[in-house]
């Protein structure tokens, strides 16, 4: 008796469910759990409520202000269009701040990153009594930056002759000097330097350990084997494989520096008086004096959005020239 041939291709065969095994339970379609589903909902709705109401909706509120005549208001109303950008663009002060905050990020960014790198580097030796070393320098990143202002103009740099930089100035027979007097720009640029290096450093110094811990000690052996030692060590081996950690922190501080308030409002300025008049500001000073002292919040908003766009362009450019986010492939 004659086989009855297949006449199903081989590409029906190939796309055929695959025959359960004996014995095997018959599989039935997953049910959706609509109470963990509701358990889910329940759970995440604070937090997205929150950030809808509190964050999107106040930046797109604050979008349409700036595009407002708002002045003792929140309100919207009277539509102005682009002239908030216009007016802010024009205004002298507003340019002198970018043109301060720019320097200011030239010069606390390399100074920052070398300290923490330097840092990172010393602890890394460290065989005993590393977490006790590296928590001690961690320990101020968790400090207010208002109460850091304030424990570096009222104690540390007060101008008196009694404050500890006067003091340590005069056991090298320095006069004292006042530090924090505007007529001095290079005293004034020491002491907000300093503040945010004891901020700051010891957060990028955790960052960079991270990275020294996660490079493979067989290129250590390697590079020991080789004579690669010291600076031709680090140059050769250890900054290429901090590559992305560099790139990485070297952003943040970017954006720390742009959005710099604490320390030159407290160090400078006391009430909003003193902040619309401050001869040394930031542009967020700048704006803060406007929106709360001037009560303009239609060009204080403008003046976010201009803000939040240098910030974006600074590290989009930053991020194309150092490859930030490509493969390594």
């Amino acid at each position: 008796m004659n086989a009855i041939p297949d006449t199903t291709s081989r590409s029906e065969r190939d796309v055929r469910p695959a025959p359960e095994p004996p014995g095997a339970a018959p599989t039935r379609p997953r049910r959706v759990d609509y109470r963990a589903l509701g358990a889910f909902g329940l759970l995440t709705a604070p937090v997205l409520i929150g950030l809808g109401i509190f964050k999107y909706l106040a930046i797109g509120w604050s979008f349409l202000l700036s595009l407002s005549d708002a002045h003792g208001t929140i309100g919207l109303g009277h539509w102005v269009g682009l002239d908030n950008y216009r007016e802010l663009l024009s205004d002298a002060a507003f340019r002198t701040s970018l043109s301060r905050i720019l320097v200011f990020t030239a010069v606390i960014v390399p100074v920052t990153f070398a300290a923490s790198l330097g840092l990172a580097l010393l602890v890394h030796r460290v065989r005993r009594g590393r977490a006790l070393v590296r928590t001690a320098f961690l320990i101020p990143t968790a400090v207010s930056y208002v109460a850091a202002s304030l424990l570096w103009k009222m104690c540390l740099f007060n101008g008196l002759p009694t404050s500890i930089a006067n003091m340590i100035g005069g056991w090298f027979g320095m006069d004292p000097v006042p530090w924090i007097q505007t007529t001095s720009p290079p005293l004034y640029w020491i002491v907000l330097v300093t503040l945010r290096l004891w901020l700051q450093v010891g957060l990028y110094m955790v960052l960079f350990l991270a990275g020294l811990q996660a490079i493979p000690k067989e290129i250590d052996e390697a590079a020991a084997l080789d004579g690669a030692t010291g600076v031709r060590k680090l140059l050769r081996i250890t900054l290429p494989m901090l590559r992305n950690t560099s790139v990485a922190v070297l952003m943040l501080q970017f954006i720390a520096a742009f959005q710099a308030f604490d320390e030159f409002y407290n160090l400078f300025n006391s009430g909003l008086s003193g902040a619309a008049t401050a001869p040394v500001q930031t542009p967020l000073v700048h704006l803060y004096a406007t929106a709360m002292g001037s009560q303009n919040y239609g060009l204080g908003s403008a003046g976010a959005f201009v803000l939040t766009a240098l910030i974006v362009a600074v590290t989009l450019i930053q991020g194309r020239f150092t490859g930030f986010g490509k493969s390594e492939e």
